[in-house]
């Protein structure tokens, strides 16, 4: 009789991981999906501004400039060139995120023997958020880098296209046929480090603010978390700890983003002269000094200031989004 006890405990506890695994992936594709439509024609203008680092002359003089000149040579088709990777890669990207996030804080509380109901220490949720962001990482980056190569095909000598532009899949396969499956994930340290520090800075930065948040709420109703019924966020307390996430992320590493987008878009905007040994591989290191040796920090932040302007209202979409749909569904 035990024994059979013991086996429908194990199922129901696989069935419900199974179902809280399920629940994170639906709730944060769907949160990415719905942000990546609003911010795709910022991260566009980001991606060009940073490929033309290296570049002797610059095609835009800054973000406004870049998205009027892209608006005007190519319409909406051209602010949203590349999209389907990008949607593809949020939905994975924030799926991932969301699941490994979670797995790790239950990984953290059963190593640290945490009642499961308590909060997490905000060093320990950073931890959690760093895991979650180095695997993500490997998801990342051949999305990004199909995206990314989309993103600067107008800006490929007319004289050296041959045929339409291709489209996400004839890039991937292009990719692979050229650098083999190895090269899907060049420019992989600078995503690494990039998802690894700045989801802690993302997960952080939220959780922080939000509990800043709703203990001020609590506060003023006589109460606190432990005798608070409903300690769920208030939509607007998602959405301002999401924004100030969002500027948290993508502030903190943003050199290591823009030496991985000038390494995914080296061979379409610095082609090999004819008739000349082909160079060796850029390495991410060797990058990150040829940027700054031409452009120096202002080089290495090239695009920031959109970037930041943009993922602010888009974080706060995820986390609005995210938190909606945990509150009402569970």
């Amino acid at each position: 009789m035990a024994a059979v006890e013991h086996i429908h405990d194990t199922t129901a506890l696989q069935d419900s991981a199974t179902f809280r695994a399920a629940r994170e992936i639906g709730y944060g594709s769907l949160a990415g999906m719905i942000s990546k439509v609003f911010e795709h024609p910022f991260d566009l203008t980001k991606v060009r501004l940073q490929s033309q680092v290296l570049d002797t002359s610059a095609r835009f003089s800054g973000p406004i400039d870049c998205l009027v000149k892209t608006w005007k040579f190519e319409g909406v088709r051209g602010l949203y060139r590349g999209l389907p990777a990008p949607i593809a890669g949020a939905m994975a990207e924030n799926a991932s995120l969301f699941l490994a996030y979670n797995e790790f804080q239950s990984l953290i509380q059963k190593v640290a023997e945490h009642d499961p109901n308590a909060e997490l220490p905000m060093s320990q949720l950073a931890l959690a958020a760093a895991g979650a962001g180095a695997v993500t990482s490997f998801i990342l980056t051949p999305i990004e880098l199909v995206k990314c190569k989309m993103q600067v095909q107008m800006l490929v000598d007319p004289a050296l296209r041959v045929g339409p532009l291709p489209g996400p899949i004839a890039v991937f396969m292009s990719t692979i046929r050229s650098t083999g499956i190895r090269g899907l994930w060049r420019g992989h340290t600078g995503t690494f480090i990039r998802e690894t520090g700045g989801t802690a800075a993302w997960f952080g930065t939220k959780e922080y603010i939000a509990r800043i948040l709703l203990d001020r709420r609590l506060q003023k109703e006589g109460l606190t978390r432990a005798t608070a019924k409903n300690t769920d966020l208030l939509p607007w307390e998602s959405a301002v700890s999401g924004a100030c996430a969002g500027a948290a992320f993508n502030f903190v590493l943003f050199p290591a983003d823009t030496v991985k987008s000038a390494m995914q878009t080296e061979d379409e905007l610095r082609r090999p002269i004819p008739n000349q040994a082909p160079q060796p591989k850029a390495t991410f290191l060797g990058t990150f000094k040829a940027m700054y040796r031409a452009q120096g920090i202002r080089g290495l932040y090239a695009g920031c200031g959109i970037t930041v302007a943009r993922s602010i209202p888009s974080s706060a979409i995820i986390f609005l989004t995210y938190d909606g749909l945990k509150k009402h569904f569970g």
